[in-house]
């Protein structure tokens, strides 16, 4: 009995280990492609961080070099120092010219002033000028009403003389018949001769009257011209004027130029930007650098990144802020915890595929391809290390999503 129950127990057990194994490969299938598709991974990525190129703002040559290639320089550290004196020169002269325009505009200052001074005096001399014109006008209105008064005066002493020589006819045939005394003729004869030379005063006066009018306006002609210069004068001595205008509105030019030389001579030194370490240095101290050429490259060590491209089919499971595994080639055991920063959204159309696009019509190329490739796209995760040295450009890695 023993004997035939046990070859049953065997093919009872053989088919459960032949079932059991396709179950379990079932399992063991279905459980890597959920973990494949949940926690996405992939091994086609690279390390990868920020980098510029080291190039002078000015020229000249290298006169110290302070790095060498591969070494590691802290942020402000001297990378290199370009020769300063043609930039000190350029300094002093520029400062020298400001000093100097700085004297030119004081000299103009008191040159300014001096002629304003003058257009002062000029203007005082103008004004002298109009009342010696309003004076000399009410000095002819003087003399013509003296005129007048003295014409009047004539015309007086003339009717009075009329009068005494008539009283004087009416008494001398008075005199002969003695109806009169010789005394009041005499006294009549005196007043005539009186009169006579108050007209003769008169009519002096009136000549000089007439005269005192004559000079009266040749003296307001005169003042008139005096007037006319001294405005002439005032005009000139406006116009002459100079203004600072010119020499002020170069000041800004003078010290943008000393800005620009103590620019200059600042860069002359050049300094590390960040932590970085320097690569691909190919001059040495003395070189001639050139503005704007490339000296050297600095790597960002501050900031590292994997790269991983990951297929499209995959690209859902996967969000910015999913914490990520990073293991580099170079050191397999090593983990790097990471964080997903960005995933791409864009890379190159395969021609082969899409053809080529011109200005005029796409170019589509007329081929079938049985196997189509999944494309795929960049995702950029932070690596969490604080180490500065562990990681180098570009080198392989590996990238699983932790999701």
């Amino acid at each position: 009995m023993p004997e035939t129950a046990t070859p049953v127990r065997r093919k009872r057990l053989g088919k459960i280990v032949s079932v059991a194994i396709p179950v379990a490969a079932l399992i063991t299938g279905l459980s890597v492609v959920y973990q494949t598709t949940q926690y996405p991974r992939t091994d086609d990525a690279a390390v990868f961080a920020n980098f510029i190129g080291i190039a002078p703002q000015v020229d000249g040559p290298i006169a110290r070099l302070a790095v060498e290639d591969n070494a590691f320089v802290k942020q402000g550290g001297l990378l290199f120092e370009i020769d300063p004196r043609p930039y000190e020169y350029a300094l002093q002269r520029a400062r020298s010219d400001l000093s100097t325009l700085e004297g030119q505009i004081v000299d103009q200052t008191r040159t300014v002033a001096s002629q304003e001074s003058a257009v002062g005096a000029a203007r005082a001399n103008t004004e002298n000028a109009a009342a010696n014109v309003n004076r000399a006008a009410a000095a002819i209105h003087e003399a013509e009403a003296n005129v007048t008064g003295a014409k009047a005066s004539v015309v007086r002493n003339e009717a009075e003389l009329q009068y005494r020589s008539n009283d004087l006819h009416r008494l001398e045939p008075l005199l002969a018949k003695q109806f009169v005394t010789v005394d009041h003729f005499n006294q009549a004869s005196t007043a005539v001769t009186a009169q006579q030379q108050a007209v003769d005063q008169a009519r002096s006066q009136v000549t000089a009257a007439e005269a005192q009018v004559i000079a009266a306006k040749a003296q307001y002609e005169q003042a008139k011209a005096a007037a006319e210069q001294s405005r002439a004068q005032l005009s000139q001595s406006q116009h002459s004027v100079l203004t600072l205008e010119p020499l002020t509105a170069q000041r800004e030019g003078k010290v943008a130029a000393i800005r620009t030389a103590e620019y200059n001579l600042s860069n002359c030194r050049v300094h590390a930007p960040f932590d970085a370490r320097v690569t691909n240095l190919t001059i040495s101290q003395g070189a001639y650098a050139h503005t704007g050429q490339q000296v050297f490259t600095l790597i960002d060590t501050r900031v590292w990144w994997a790269v991983a491209n990951f297929r499209e089919t995959q690209l859902r499971h996967i969000r910015p802020g999913m914490h990520a595994d990073v293991y580099v080639l170079s050191r397999p055991k090593m983990r790097y915890d990471g964080v997903v920063d960005s995933v791409g959204f864009g890379v190159q159309p395969d021609s082969t595929l899409v053809g080529s696009f011109s200005p005029s019509l796409p170019d589509v190329q007329r081929s079938l391809n049985w196997v189509h490739l999944a494309t795929r796209f960049p995702v950029r995760v932070r690596i969490l290390a604080p180490e500065t040295g562990a990681f180098r450009l570009s080198e392989s890695a590996v990238v699983l999503i932790r999701g």
